[in-house]
């Protein structure tokens, strides 16, 4: 080892006298300080970071009344907030009752509308908000008046009055930031002032189950707390992106950032400006992801589309006569690739407007015409219904060893078991063997299996002769349509070869 670094410092010696390692060149670094060096942002942060506003709120916390206390929290010995709480519960026990408190949340926000004073954060930043103000770069404080919310999409719009004028981002087309394309995020946290930090983007169309539209965009810049709710620009300083939530064990930026897209945003704010509220289109649906196995039970060339397992009563698919069955292919002459496009194209609609839906049905396709509804009123009126849980009971049945079921005929005691309405009808399912395909795909006793490939069925000897039937065709699966409560999904059964 001795021996190696030697060599090598012999090496770097001889370079250096040589002139290779010189240092002496001013020439040289010039060169390295301007000509090579990535470009900067400095101009650019420089014109955006005016538009950018810091989100301050105060909610009242009401002190509950003596008695009304919970226990006191189990704490460490020696822990700091142990003293803390003890004179807390002091005070309540002494008949001295703590003061109102407020309590702050610091967010950020930008301006998208400078002559109507129109300001976007997220609606986390604002919810449950006494009070909202709004700080300018230059220190300026302004109350502001909220306009709307969409909870679905984590987005607020608030309103500001001031002689000031005000500085607005221009929107961009969050479809063209590509992965890896340069962007800057921008926020106000704490009231600090414009803060600046670049990254690329990381990924497109990320789902982290925040609500039914996810469709984020990765980024690797950071975005700490107090961030919230401020812009993401491209190198055209046009904002793509909201920067909404990170991914962190530690609660600070780990390098994982998400913004909600501009093209969905920009939708949401238009509304919430027309109409202090969104007004989604709503086609009455339930639908599931169309998997190889499905596609190929249905005959299609490759997984694609969104496959229809309920319709809602007197919704606008029903009218429509789009029935449980049918893949959805294309909306409005949009191609639907995958599953969670649909609702996101059907959101995006306008409501009352006549569409047109792609189906294939049995092999062939259609087309239909369906007259949207609202989505917010379908879930005033409780047309779409939440799910309920499962109760699970045993019983005597007939074994379809196959697919790892035990499967019984439908009466009124079993209906009443297993909570089954009286609309589904079908095969019920009583056991499920837990290394079987069946259970593979998350079928569960107390479902109902309605349909074997599209054909109903209404006792377990059928059942068993439809599967049997599509082993002897050397099916590579079997196609089972299934009722579970008040929702209805189709499962495609590998089969056994």
């Amino acid at each position: 080892m001795k021996r190696r670094i030697s060599l090598l410092i012999g090496i770097a010696t001889a370079l250096a006298f040589t002139g290779v390692l010189s240092h002496a060149s001013p020439v040289a670094a010039q060169a390295v300080t301007t000509a090579d060096r990535p470009p900067g942002f400095e101009d650019l942060a420089e014109k955006l970071v005016p538009t950018v506003v810091n989100v301050s709120t105060t909610m009242k916390l009401e002190a509950p009344a003596k008695g009304e206390l919970p226990p006191m929290p189990d704490l460490p010995p020696g822990s700091p907030f142990e003293e803390f709480f003890k004179d807390f519960y002091d005070q309540y026990q002494n008949g001295k009752p703590p003061s109102e408190e407020k309590e702050s949340s610091l967010g950020s926000g930008f301006v998208v509308d400078a002559a109507n004073g129109y300001i976007v954060t997220n609606n986390h930043v604002i919810k449950d908000a006494e009070e909202i103000k709004v700080i300018l770069n230059d220190n300026t404080s302004l109350d502001a008046t909220l306009i709307g919310t969409d909870e679905k999409t984590d987005i607020a719009l608030l309103k500001v009055k001031t002689a000031k004028p005000l500085t607005a981002a221009a929107w961009g087309g969050s479809d063209k930031a590509r992965v890896g394309s340069w962007i800057l995020a921008i926020g106000n946290p704490f009231g600090l002032g414009g803060t600046v930090t670049a990254g690329i983007v990381s990924a497109r169309h990320r789902d982290i189950n925040a609500g039914p539209y996810d469709e984020f965009l990765q980024t690797d810049a950071s975005i700490n707390r107090g961030n919230s709710g401020g812009p993401m620009f491209n190198m055209n300083g046009e904002v793509v992106g909201i920067n909404t939530a990170i991914f962190s064990p530690s609660g600070g930026s780990v390098g994982i950032g998400f913004a909600v897209p501009s093209n969905l945003a920009k939708g949401v704010i238009e509304q919430l400006i027309k109409y202090g509220k969104t007004k989604r289109g709503w086609l009455g649906v339930r639908i599931q992801e169309v998997t190889p196995e499905i596609a190929e039970s249905l005959g299609l060339e490759k997984p694609a589309g969104a496959l229809v397992a309920g319709v809602t009563p007197k919704g606008p698919a029903e009218k429509a006569g789009i029935k449980s069955g049918d893949v959805i292919l294309k909306f409005d002459g949009r191609v639907i690739n995958e599953m969670r496009e649909l609702p996101k194209l059907v959101a995006e609609a306008e409501v009352g407007k006549k569409s047109t839906l792609t189906l294939r049905r049995k092999g062939k396709e259609q087309t239909v015409s369906v007259d949207l509804g609202q989505l917010e009123k379908a879930e005033e009126t409780g047309m779409i219904a939440g799910k309920k849980e499962e109760k699970k009971s045993e019983i005597k049945s007939t074994a379809v060893e196959s697919i790892g079921l035990s499967l019984a005929a439908l009466n009124d005691q079993l209906r009443d078991t297993y909570k089954i309405p009286k609309t589904a009808n079908g095969v019920l399912i009583t056991e499920v063997k837990k290394d079987g395909i069946a259970a593979e795909k998350g079928i569960a006793p107390g479902d109902v299996i309605v349909e074997i490939d599209q054909q109903e069925v209404t006792t377990p000897e059928q059942a068993a002769d439809r599967i049997a039937a599509a082993e002897k065709a050397k099916r590579a699966s079997v196609l089972l349509f299934i009722a579970r409560k008040d929702d209805m999904r189709f499962v495609a059964l590998k089969l056994k070869k």
